[in-house]
């Protein structure tokens, strides 16, 4: 009897620490760097990976930018080239860090929480500290992580004549949307 009641504590205590790290494979980032010269350059990613643990906060993002898709197959030519992100030699875009105070989000309780995020943000051969706001929304134990912030292109060396001309932003905007 010892046996299995110490089974089954082991199970559950299992079950717990799992379900502390929820994963997606189909969160979606979506990048604006349009300017009132030019309304094209927008793009969007529904193949993005994600990891998230409840208990510590900790959070992860990848996306490949071979899948960034632009209406204009020239935009997406340009996006993926030599003077921009270099998807041959720099395959994906990250984020990993932590959501601070996470101890404020209730899990087991439907409601919508600002947080902050402070991580890593990788473009190219580039590594920067950035610092997000978002939400967290849960719904029926279901959790949804949105936020939208600015990307300055010339901290990871992202520029060129269209940046120049104004014809793409400098700081285009970036939506990033999660379910877990």
């Amino acid at each position: 009897m010892k046996k299995t009641i110490l089974a089954l504590a082991l199970v559950i205590t299992a079950g717990n620490l799992f379900a502390q790290k929820k994963t997606t494979t189909s969160a979606s980032v979506s990048f604006d760097a349009t300017t009132p010269k030019d309304a094209l350059p927008k793009a969007e990613n529904k193949t993005v990976i994600g990891s998230f643990n409840t208990q510590t906060g900790e959070f992860a993002f990848e996306a490949a930018v071979k899948n960034f898709s632009f209406s204009n197959p020239m935009m997406q030519d340009h996006f993926n080239g030599d003077n921009w992100f270099k998807s041959t030699t720099f395959p994906v875009f990250s984020f990993s860090g932590n959501i601070e105070k996470i101890n404020k989000v209730k899990f087991k309780k439907n409601g919508t929480y600002k947080v902050t995020a402070v991580g890593t943000m990788k473009i190219r051969d580039i590594s920067k500290k950035e610092k997000i706001e978002g939400t967290i929304t849960v719904v029926d134990g279901k959790i949804k992580i949105n936020t939208d912030f600015m990307l300055k292109l010339s901290d990871y060396n992202i520029s060129g004549a269209p940046v120049e001309a104004g014809k793409i932003s400098k700081t285009p905007k970036v939506k990033v949307s999660a379910e877990f």
